[in-house]
C-alpha cells in the first residue's frame, strides 16, 4: 500500500507550498523511492484551462491533453514522473463527478452532501493515484491556505484519510510563514495561528516548515515547536534561495527533512543521493559564460505567466551551455508604442516569443519578428509566437497589409492563420491539447537539432497557418520544417538565410527538466552564445 504524504499551508498564499512539495518528491525520489504527486486545487473551476494567467500563472499541459495548473510544472521539473489528467482536480472537478453520479442514481436516493459525498470523492482521487501508480509514497498538495472556506472540504478530507489509514502511512506538513518585521525581528506569531487553525479542524501537523528570508536560530524553533506540539527536530527553514528554486532539495537534505519524513513513514534502509543537485549547482555557480534572452510578453506580465519557458532557458543555459541566463523582460503593448526599437534589443542575444492569448500588444510582437529576422538575432517563437512569423511575413514580404489571424480579424482577406474548419479542410473542431506526433523535414534545422524523422510534443492550440499560402511564404523566405502525423497541420516555421530563425506550434517547455534541458531550447541558448560573441 502506498503511504501518503499531506502539505497544507497558512498565513497567506503563494508561500512556495507546490515547490516545497517538489523538492520533498524529488529528495524521496532520489532515496530510491517510487514516487507519485498530486496537486488538490479549491477553486470552483473543472480546471485550469479558462483562468487567466495573469489571475493563476499559466496553464500547463501533461501529456494526456489536462490543462493544470502550473504546480504540475514543479512536480514534473523537480521529479522523473509522468504526469497525467488525475494528477491534478479541483473542487469543480469533484463537485462534476460528485453530481454526475447522483443523476445516475449511485447514492440509492441519499442526500448529497459535503460530508460523506464530497469528502469520500476527494479520497478516492487521491487512494486511486496511489493504487494505479504503485507509488511507495504519494505527495499530496492541498491548494489554497487553512482558514480558506474553499479550502474546507479538503482539509476535512485530509482529517478522515489520516485517521483512516493511521499514522505510519499518512503524515502531515504544514508550510507556514516567520514574517521579519521592522528592526529584523522574526515573529513565530502568524505559524503558531496558522497550526491552531489547523488543528481547529482536527489535523495535527507531522512537520512545520517555515518560510522566511532569514536564518532563524535554533531557539526560535523550540518555541515554534512547543506551541505547535511538534518536536524541534521537526520544525525546518525554507529561507529565500540565492539563485533558484533547485538549490532547495540540497538546502532541505542538509537540514535532514527527508531522514525525518523517511523515518516517520517507517520506511528503513534508505540514502538520498542529491549529486544531481549539487552537480546542477556547481553548473550555476561556475559560469564560463553569460547570454542575454529577451522574452516578450503581454503588459506586465508577471513571471509565472511563462514559467515553463522561463525555466527551459535556464535549463539550457546552466546545463546544456554552461552559462549564466539573463533574461529581459519586454513588454509588447509598450514596444507597440515606442519608435526606438534598437534601445530594448540592443542588449539581446536572442528573442523569444512565447504562447500567449489575445490582440493586446499586438503590433509590438510584430516589431520583434521584424527586428529578429532583418537584424539576424537568434528568434524562438512558440505557438502564437510561431503564427506571427507567418503574419509577419505577409504584411512586410508579400505586402498584404491585412495579413492576420482569423483570432484577431475575422475579416481578413488574407487570414494565413486560421480555425482549420475556417480552411475547407477537414476538422474535429475544438482545441488539440496533448502528446503527438509531428514530422519533421529532412535537412532542415529542427531535424538537425533533433536528429530523428518524427518528434512527440505537447500542444494547446487552436488556430492553424493556413497552408494555401504556403508558396507566397516559401516565395519570402519562410519554410514549414514540421507537419503533425494526425492533421497535416503546419508545425514548424524556418527562416532561410537566417542563423536561427525557428517557430513552433507545439511547446517543447513542458518537458524540459534541469538535468535534461530540451533540444530546441538548447540549441536556441548555444545560437544565442554564438550572437553574443559577435
Amino acid at each position: 500500500m502506498s503511504k501518503y504524504i499531506l502539505v497544507t499551508s497558512g498565513v497567506c498564499s503563494s508561500l512556495g507550498k507546490g515547490v516545497a512539495s517538489s523538492t520533498i518528491a524529488s529528495l524521496l525520489e532520489s532515496s530510491g523511492l517510487k514516487v507519485a504527486m498530486m496537486k488538490c486545487d479549491p477553486y470552483i473551476n473543472v480546471d485550469a484551462g479558462n483562468i487567466s494567467p495573469y489571475q493563476h500563472g499559466e496553464v500547463y499541459v501533461t501529456e494526456d491533453g489536462a490543462e493544470t495548473d502550473l504546480d504540475l510544472g514543479n512536480f514534473s521539473r523537480f521529479t522523473n514522473i509522468n504526469l497525467t489528467n488525475e494528477n491534478c482536480i479541483s473542487i469543480g472537478k469533484v463537485y462534476e463527478n460528485v453530481i454526475r453520479n447522483e443523476r445516475a442514481g449511485r447514492y440509492n436516493g441519499r442526500t448529497v452532501q459535503v460530508i460523506p459525498h464530497i469528502t469520500d470523492e476527494i479520497k478516492r482521487c487521491i487512494r486511486h493515484i496511489g493504487t494505479t501508480s504503485g507509488a511507495d509514497v504519494v505527495v499530496v498538495e492541498i491548494g489554497g491556505t487553512v482558514g480558506d472556506i474553499e479550502a474546507v472540504p479538503y482539509l476535512e478530507a485530509s482529517r478522515q484519510f489520516a485517521r483512516e489509514l493511521g499514522k505510519e502511512n499518512v503524515i502531515s506538513i504544514h508550510l507556514t510563514l516567520i514574517p521579519v518585521i521592522t528592526g529584523g525581528e522574526l515573529k513565530s506569531k502568524p505559524t503558531q495561528n496558522s497550526v491552531k487553525q489547523l488543528q481547529q479542524v482536527g489535523i495535527q501537523p507531522d512537520i512545520l516548515i517555515c518560510r522566511c528570508e532569514a536564518p532563524v536560530e535554533d531557539s526560535l524553533k523550540k518555541k515554534i515547536a512547543q506551541f505547535c506540539n511538534v518536536s524541534a527536530e521537526s520544525v525546518f527553514v525554507s529561507p529565500d534561495v540565492e539563485k533558484s528554486i533547485y538549490e532547495l532539495p540540497v538546502i532541505f537534505h542538509e537540514q535532514k527533512i527527508d531522514s525525518v519524513i523517511l523515518n516517520k513513514l517507517k520506511i528503513t534502509n534508505k540514502k538520498t543521493d542529491v549529486r544531481q543537485w549539487t552537480d546542477f549547482l556547481k553548473k550555476l555557480n561556475n559560469p564560463k559564460s553569460s547570454v542575454t534572452i529577451a522574452l516578450v510578453g503581454k503588459k506586465d506580465y508577471l513571471d509565472n505567466c511563462y514559467k515553463s519557458v522561463q525555466e527551459s532557458l535556464f535549463h539550457a543555459a546552466v546545463t546544456g551551455n554552461n552559462s549564466e541566463l539573463i533574461i529581459k523582460k519586454i513588454d509588447a503593448e509598450t514596444l507597440e508604442k515606442s519608435t526606438e526599437i534598437d534601445s530594448f534589443f540592443n542588449d539581446a542575444d536572442g528573442i523569444v516569443i512565447p504562447g500567449s492569448y489575445g490582440q493586446r500588444g499586438f503590433l509590438g510582437l510584430i516589431k520583434t519578428v521584424t527586428y529578429a529576422r532583418e537584424h539576424k538575432i537568434p528568434y524562438l517563437g512558440i505557438d502564437l509566437g510561431m503564427q506571427l512569423m507567418a503574419i509577419e511575413t505577409g504584411r512586410n514580404l508579400c505586402n498584404w497589409e491585412d495579413a492576420d489571424t482569423t483570432e484577431f480579424m475575422s475579416n481578413s482577406t488574407h487570414p494565413v492563420i486560421s480555425l482549420p474548419e475556417e480552411q475547407q479542410g477537414p476538422s474535429d473542431g475544438g482545441i488539440k491539447l496533448g502528446s503527438s506526433s509531428v514530422k519533421l523535414t529532412e535537412g532542415s534545422k529542427l531535424h538537425s537539432i533533433y536528429k530523428t524523422a518524427v518528434i512527440t510534443e505537447r500542444h494547446r492550440s487552436k488556430y492553424a497557418f493556413d497552408r494555401h499560402y504556403t508558396k507566397d511564404m516559401e516565395d519570402n523566405g519562410l519554410t514549414i520544417t514540421a507537419m503533425s502525423v494526425s492533421d497535416n497541420q503546419a508545425e514548424a516555421f524556418e527562416w532561410n538565410n537566417h542563423p536561427w530563425g525557428i517557430g513552433v506550434q507545439y511547446h517543447p517547455e513542458f518537458v524540459s527538466r534541469p538535468a535534461k534541458p530540451h533540444p530546441l531550447f538548447n540549441s536556441f541558448i548555444l545560437a544565442a552564445l554564438d550572437n553574443h560573441k559577435k
